[in-house]
């Protein structure tokens, strides 16, 4: 019991010691903690970090035992892991800068009479198209660049409309098994091929059309509608999370909160929203996602 009361009185003696910037430095060490474990765990990297943990441990004993050939073998084994780890973790580093940049850039969605009126026709054509059970795959690009996806489709640069989208993925169209792009709510192309979900922990009956979507959302900032050809539901995909079973006012509402550009000047913008951004936490793939049949 003394053990504790003078423990307890050692970290109360600390902690009156400590000023604001303790706290600060704190809590951002907290968070880049936290963030670092859940990119381990989004990326599938859990065994490649006990490597790591594995290798650091090793190192720390061979210091502790005086085991000094060993440890200059394992200290010079981390430095070129450390560098190893840049190559290996290009994509994701590149897309984590990529988006970094992105989350300060003010011009996130349209205008909101111009994007309300495209949100619109893209909800009525999907409602159609699930209807009737024809897949679709449409992206909507916000601040990360989606030129070079656009570059593996035929250009399209026409006005958003329900009936274009619709011929588009019709069944006998040349241009229905790829993605539409649209950017500043514009269809820019036609045909598109999106990179697929690298996660290996999806669903085994979610379909190429899913995988794609969700891939292109784990890559950028873009919000992604899918269209089932299998059972006609609607989904959609943000920050490699799938939310699936949406009615077309659902559908609506999704794509207003992530493509409208607020006009309450209480809202705050510029920097500081983009900071907030990126630091909010993206969800985790939920249940609904390992649901969906094969397409």
């Amino acid at each position: 019991m003394d053990r504790i009361t003078s423990a307890l009185a050692r970290a109360g003696n600390y902690m009156a010691t400590m000023g604001i910037a303790d706290f600060v430095d704190i809590i951002i060490v907290a968070y880049l903690i936290y963030r670092t474990i859940w990119f381990i765990r989004k990326s599938n990297f859990i065994n490649l970090a006990k490597g790591l943990i594995l290798v650091l441990a090793a190192l720390w004993v061979s210091d502790f035992f005086g085991l000094r050939m060993i440890n200059y073998i394992l200290r010079k084994a981390v430095e070129l892991g450390m560098i190893a780890l840049v190559i290996l973790f290009q994509p994701e580093l590149r897309r984590l800068l990529e988006r970094m940049g992105s989350s300060i850039n003010t011009s996130i969605g349209g205008e909101k009479g111009d994007m309300t009126r495209t949100i619109s026709e893209v909800a009525q054509a999907c409602g159609d198209m699930a209807a009737s059970n024809t897949g679709a795959l449409l992206v909507f690009e916000r601040n990360v660049s989606l030129s070079p996806i656009i570059g593996t489709g035929s250009v399209v640069n026409a006005d958003t409309n329900a009936e274009l989208i619709k011929n588009l993925f019709f069944k006998n169209a040349p241009l229905h098994d790829g993605a539409v792009i649209l950017r500043d709510g514009r269809i820019e192309a036609a045909g598109c091929v999106l990179p697929l979900s690298k996660n290996q922990n999806l669903s085994k009956d979610l379909g190429t059309r899913h995988r794609a979507g969700l891939g292109v959302s784990e890559e950028s900032d873009a919000i992604v509608v899918i269209v089932s050809e299998e059972r006609g539901d609607i989904s959609v995909a943000l920050d490699g999370t799938l939310k699936r079973h949406l009615s077309t006012g659902e559908l609506a509402t999704e794509l207003s909160k992530a493509l409208i550009r607020e006009t309450n000047t209480n809202e705050k913008t510029g920097i500081w929203a983009g900071i907030k951004g990126f630091f909010k936490p993206a969800a985790n793939n939920g249940e609904d996602e390992h649901e969906d049949d094969a397409e």
